[in-house]
């Protein structure tokens, strides 16, 4: 295995065990779960028994309560659904009543994951979800997965919203706040990674993803190095421009290295 694939691995596996430790539920600086249709909610009240009562939201977002009667709640933290049940029944019912609210099942809710990932399709969301356990459902990135993912997600209104994911600062810096959370309809495309091709004198000629940091340099050094014949101040790049192929000659190490470029190093005749 390449080694930028072995660090790759290492990376995802550590942070799906750092979403499954650090908060509870398996989830790691996620927003709150909200509440939709079929979910099955335990409501409580502080020194009212008599108030307990177990709710399925229906098709329209709402729940049934006892002296207030039918109350949106779709779309709401769990949080939320409590201070709007409190502030209702504190309006002439009850005291500074204390709403507990707690989701007994979870209805079906779904989300696309699409591109590169290892099993692309819909996956049902259980519970909370963030955008690492939905590509750990989707058996993990690809090899050539990229350096970003964008969610697509309708808002109230039927106006949709784009979310772009830096994949780079998740897995590899382990930027949390990249981790969000995944909401039902979502639809999620993890980009493919640019390639480059490194041939010639290099020890494991092959295609190998790179970045927007990429130099010669390193594309060799993902290419396991030069061999002993290698002609280092000689090596050429093939791009093609606009359709047209270019040969830039005598490269610097330096050089960055774009997607689609095929590095060749040459073997040294001295």
């Amino acid at each position: 295995m390449k080694p930028f694939k072995i660090f790759f691995c290492l990376s995802f596996a550590f942070l799906l065990t750092c979403a499954g430790l650090l908060m509870p539920g398996g989830t790691l600086l996620a927003d709150e779960y909200t509440v939709g249709p079929d979910d099955v909610l335990k409501i409580t009240v502080y020194d009212h028994p008599d108030m307990e009562t177990r709710v399925r939201v229906d098709g329209n977002g709402t729940i049934l309560m006892p002296l207030i009667g039918h109350v949106n709640v779709a779309g709401r933290s769990i949080a939320q659904v409590s201070d709007k049940l409190a502030s209702l029944l504190g309006d002439g019912y009850l005291v500074n009543p204390q709403v507990n609210v707690f989701i007994e099942g979870y209805g079906s809710k779904k989300a696309v994951i699409l591109g590169m990932v290892n099993k692309p399709g819909l996956y049902e969301l259980s519970g909370q979800t963030t955008l690492l356990e939905l590509i750990s459902k989707a058996g993990g990135l690809a090899s050539d997965s990229g350096a970003t993912a964008t969610i697509k997600r309708l808002k109230s209104g039927g106006k949709s919203e784009i979310i772009t994911v830096d994949m780079r600062a998740l897995m590899e810096s382990g930027d949390m706040s990249q981790n969000v959370a995944i909401n039902h309809k979502d639809n999620v495309y993890v980009a493919k990674a640019g390639m480059c091709f490194v041939t010639g004198e290099v020890k494991k000629p092959d295609a190998y993803k790179i970045d927007e940091d990429t130099t010669v340099i390193k594309a060799v050094t993902l290419a396991a190095g030069f061999t002993g014949k290698a002609a280092k101040s000689k090596i050429r790049i093939i791009r093609i421009i606009k359709g047209t192929k270019n040969i830039l000659k005598d490269v610097e190490l330096d050089t960055p290295v774009r997607p689609d470029d095929v590095i060749v190093v040459p073997e040294s005749f001295f």
